[in-house]
C-alpha cells in the first residue's frame, strides 16, 4: 500500500547488462507486501518484502539502514536498499 508518498523510477530493467549486480539485495523496486506512507523513494531504490515504512513513532531526523528521516519524512536515497522485513 502506498499512500502520500512520492516513487521515482529507474534507469535500467534489473536483466539489462547495464544494471549494478544484484547480489542478495531485494530486486529493483518496490517489493511485495510493502506499506509506504509519507515516503521519497529516489531512483534505482530497493525496498524488499514486507517492509513497513510509516514512521508511526513521529521521528524528526535519523540515519537508518538503506533510509534517512527528515522532518519526519522518510527517504530512500538514490541506490538505496532496504532489506525486506524493515518496519520504521
Amino acid at each position: 500500500m502506498v499512500r502520500r508518498s512520492v516513487l521515482l523510477g529507474a534507469d535500467y530493467f534489473e536483466s539489462d547488462d547495464a544494471a549494478p549486480a544484484r547480489g542478495n539485495a531485494p530486486r529493483l523496486g518496490v517489493g511485495r507486501g510493502v506499506v509506504l506512507d509519507r515516503v521519497i523513494v529516489d531512483k534505482n531504490a530497493r525496498i524488499g518484502e514486507g517492509a513497513r515504512l510509516v514512521n508511526e513513532r513521529g521521528i524528526q531526523d535519523v540515519d537508518g539502514d538503506g533510509y534517512y528521516i527528515r522532518s519526519g519524512i522518510i527517504i530512500v536515497p538514490k541506490n538505496g536498499v532496504v532489506k525486506p522485513g524493515t518496519v520504521v
